[in-house]
């Protein structure tokens, strides 16, 4: 594959089909980007009606070019599309780049002429990238080909670019140029029935020059791919994600609360968080991450050195550092003596370093090379207002000069102001200084570095297979789907739970009120009686549940109050008997649960349960499988974490009960893609474990 994928980006030779002589058309501007940006091998323009195409001649068909055709790039009409990616087969082209639309995008005969173009691309061997795209570019000097019809060419650099919007990746290269940031291989994929962001992943991962990746994403194609390969990736170079898409349609399973809280965006956020891929909310943020990563060294923990010649922004960056769980750093006693030694009294010396308005760009570089030399600190950010008579030019070769000293510590700038912004931001970003106009881009750039740091430092953990259970969990849906019902009963939910080493809470089925109270007598204490019925999904709507029994008299009358209620408010229910389950207090009532995804699959969802659960939304998300590992981040990421751990004396839960429920869970997940969503809630945690105190299983 690698050797295919280079054709896209290092061919030795490129023919444009579809070659125009008017300018404005993007067949006029590619051949006007691969000439004028300086593309190393010939180009072959083809138009059947020119003679020569920029001074180059022209040829009216690929299969008379008399030289081999590595990439081709398609600039046709949709109705001829076929017939050319045809000739560029015979031809013996390695890789096609098809820029013309009216593919699957817009629905029918769309559908069946991109399955046709395919068949053509597998058929002589080619890969395909498109159609319905801008192109591909590659900065490198040995190649420098600008195969798009973006007017922009960037500067070079270690940041390679996959955009599934054509309309955006102009935006971007744009961007690209006005940030600094140096892109290594720009690539639009279109339609991507062929050329993925899997395949690209895998390409740069070996990549020498690609430092680091950036996508802006509309869809995964097929993300149990993605999870696998960007895993691996993103140990080796950092992955940042715009993934478009974040509102959340209404719940597809209104009777799950998993299926209400979940969404696309909530599987997305899930994927991207296990796979170690950094997600961007915007394309602004995208560039501020990229400018970070690609110039910076890994910061060595969170504290943080702020120098500044204004209070306000010092403070600014300092609230914007908590906020992303960094930490204003302490100064020693000699940093704190040398400071004072060198700025006026009314200066302040402590961290956040204000330097006041008086500062010079020579104060800039003793301040920041004097912190930077403190044990105490991991990295730095310099930011400037500009007052009279002091240029943010000289202040950004200050900071470079002061960078120079500790090259092995991070170090960004807020420039904030646009006068000699250009200027700096470059001299600084040659120097392997990310600049900022505002201060929150820069604290938010270092925190999103430092989480990533950790993450690296996570070890690498396969998730546990647990012994189980599974033939007799599958008869259990088998009994199911030959009786025609889309769930299962209550007690038969709690017997595929316990087939996968889930605790659930005592419990046994009564048909008739002795057995429900010799039922209740064997658990001792109180108990709740629950109506199981196929036609009745929610049993307190009919009066099905009975809270709190205990003794004989009070267990006879729940279960014929049951009867009772269910026989006036939903008389042609059918009774399959009187669930007996001890009545459990104390503890915290969690949620475990699963909603499967049409493009995800399963999506685990742990969190506060209850009856608050869609009030609070308090939840997290992972896609299975999940290893110990994930479950522990499931658990620290909703915001009542603190109240498992225990807090004002209070004994904690016990979270490894916790963790093992939710691997269980995912195993249980992944054994039965019949499950269509499983609610558990409550899991009721103690210290001692846990328990299922209620589940509910949906099936396809």
């Amino acid at each position: 594959m690698s050797q295919q994928l280079h054709s896209f980006f290092a061919p030795a030779s490129i023919a444009v089909i579809g070659a125009s002589r008017r300018p404005g058309t993007i067949g006029w501007q590619i051949v006007d980007n691969l000439i004028r940006h300086g593309f190393t091998g010939p180009v072959y323009p083809v138009n059947p009606s020119a003679a020569s195409v920029h001074s180059v001649p022209a040829w009216r068909s690929v299969l008379e070019i008399p030289r081999p055709v590595e990439l081709a790039m398609v600039v046709v009409p949709r109705d001829r599309v076929l017939e050319v990616v045809e000739e560029c087969g015979q031809k013996g082209v390695q890789a096609v780049i098809v820029i013309s639309a009216g593919f699957r995008e817009v629905g029918g005969e769309g559908v069946r002429r991109e399955e046709a173009l395919m068949e053509t691309i597998r058929r002589y061997g080619m890969r395909l990238v498109g159609p319905n795209c801008m192109g591909v570019l590659n900065t490198d000097d040995a190649h420098s080909m600008n195969a798009t019809f973006a007017p922009t060419m960037p500067p070079a650099g270690p940041v390679s670019f996959l955009s599934q919007s054509g309309a955006l990746g102009v935006t971007i290269l744009d961007y690209a140029a006005e940030y600094g940031i140096g892109i290594r291989h720009f690539v639009s994929v279109g339609n991507k029935p062929d050329v993925s962001g899997n395949d690209l992943l895998e390409y740069w991962e070996t990549d020498p020059g690609t430092h680091v990746i950036l996508m802006y994403l509309e869809t995964f194609g097929n993300p149990r791919h993605f999870t696998r390969i960007a895993r691996r990736v993103a140990r080796k170079k950092p992955i940042i994600v715009v993934k478009s898409g974040r509102t959340v349609a209404g719940a597809r399973a209104a009777s799950s609360h998993t299926g209400s809280l979940s969404g696309k965006d909530s599987a997305a956020d899930a994927l991207l968080a296990q796979c170690g891929v950094i997600r961007a909310d915007s394309v602004e943020e995208l560039f501020d991450l990229a400018m970070a990563f690609g110039t910076l060294p890994p910061p060595k923990g969170n504290r943080v050195a702020i120098i500044t010649n204004a209070g306000g922004p010092g403070i600014i960056i300092a609230d914007a550092c908590e906020a992303e769980g960094l930490e204003v750093a302490e100064f020693s006693e000699e940093t704190l003596d040398r400071l004072r030694e060198i700025f006026p009294e009314e200066a302040s010396v402590r961290n956040p370093v204000d330097m006041i308005a008086s500062a010079t760009a020579e104060s800039y570089r003793v301040a920041l090379e004097i912190v930077l030399e403190d044990p105490g600190v991991d990295a730095a950010i310099a930011a400037f207002v500009p007052p009279l008579g002091v240029r943010q030019s000289d202040v950004a070769s200050a900071i470079v000069k002061a960078h120079e000293t500790h090259p092995e510590t991070p170090v960004l700038a807020v420039l904030m102001g646009r006068e000699g912004l250009p200027e700096g931001r470059a001299e600084l970003r040659q120097s392997g200084v990310p600049a900022y106009i505002f201060p929150e881009s820069a604290a938010r750039a270092l925190g999103v570095m430092h989480r990533r740091a950790r993450w690296l430092k996570r070890p690498v953990e396969a998730p546990a297979r647990f012994p189980v259970e599974r033939d007799a969990a599958t008869a259990l849906l088998d009994r199911a789907r030959t009786e025609g019902r889309s769930r299962l009963l209550e007690h038969e939910a709690y017997q595929l739970l316990e087939a996968y080493g889930i605790p659930v809470v005592d419990h046994a089925l009564a048909r008739t009120e002795d057995e429900a109270v010799e039922a209740a007598e064997a658990m001792g204490g109180p108990v709740v009686l629950k109506l199981v019925s196929p036609q009745v999904s929610h049993k307190t709507e009919v009066g099905g549940v009975q809270l709190e029994l205990e003794g004989a008299d009070e267990v006879r009358s729940g279960y014929r109050r049951i009867l009772s209620s269910v026989a006036q408010k939903a008389p042609d229910a059918e009774i399959a008997g009187i669930l007996v389950s001890r009545f459990l207090s104390g503890g915290r009532e969690l949620i475990l649960g699963m909603n499967s995804d049409p493009s995800f699959g399963p999506v685990l969802m742990f969190g506060l349960g209850g009856i608050y659960v869609e009030t609070f939304r308090d939840v997290s998300f992972r896609l299975p499988p999940v290893t110990s590992l994930d479950a522990r981040e499931m658990m620290e990421q909703i915001r009542s974490f603190p109240l498992l751990e225990g807090v004002r004396g209070e004994a904690g839960v016990r979270l490894e009960a916790i963790a093992d429920a939710i691997q269980r869970l995912s195993q249980l997940c992944l054994d039965h893609d019949r499950i269509d969503a499983l609610d558990v809630n409550p899991f009721l945690a103690t210290p001692e474990g846990g328990f299922a105190v209620d589940a509910r299983v949906q099936l396809r």
